[in-house]
């Protein structure tokens, strides 16, 4: 994966149509008019990625009166999407992406460094989508932990 496939701010965000863990179609432009955060994960009930959206969870609130919604994006299947957020009590929706379509468009899908091997898989990224659709913010390979608090700094939320 080069550079130049990332996203950057001013981009206009690859809409989305994808299943949430009930199965129900949530598209990126149902959130026009709204801000919205958009983070890619590697896989459901990981220690990491479990951090990562409870992090998410537990700053909801503040968020959401900011005006900003959060989706979660990875490729599993919607039954275990299903799994995670019950046991994790999620309380925002979890897309699954399991053709990694979405996730590449966005660049969060390709060549990463882990335990100092190139390996190909979902590189951990989050994004604010603006209220017409524009990337505001794009992090690639961010850290699961810290990674909401930092993002709540950035953002003055």
């Amino acid at each position: 994966m080069t550079e130049n496939s990332r996203l950057v701010p001013g981009d206009p965000a690859p809409d989305f149509s994808l299943p949430d863990a009930d199965g129900r179609e949530v598209a990126l432009s149902d959130y026009r008019g709204r801000k919205v955060v958009v983070y890619f994960y590697p896989a459901a009930s990981t220690p990491g990625c479990t951090k990562q959206a409870c992090d998410f969870r537990d700053n909801l609130a503040e968020l959401n009166e900011a005006g900003i919604d959060v989706l979660g994006i990875s490729p599993d299947k919607p039954a275990k999407l299903a799994k995670f957020r019950d046991h994790e009590e999620l309380t925002f929706p979890l897309l699954s992406d399991p053709e990694k379509t979405t996730l590449t468009a966005w660049g969060a899908f390709g060549e990463k460094k882990m335990y100092g091997k190139t390996v190909t898989g979902v590189i951990r990224s989050t994004f604010l989508v603006d209220e017409d659709g524009k990337i505001e913010v794009a992090q690639y390979n961010v850290r699961a932990t810290g990674h909401v608090a930092k993002l709540r700094r950035d953002l003055a939320v």
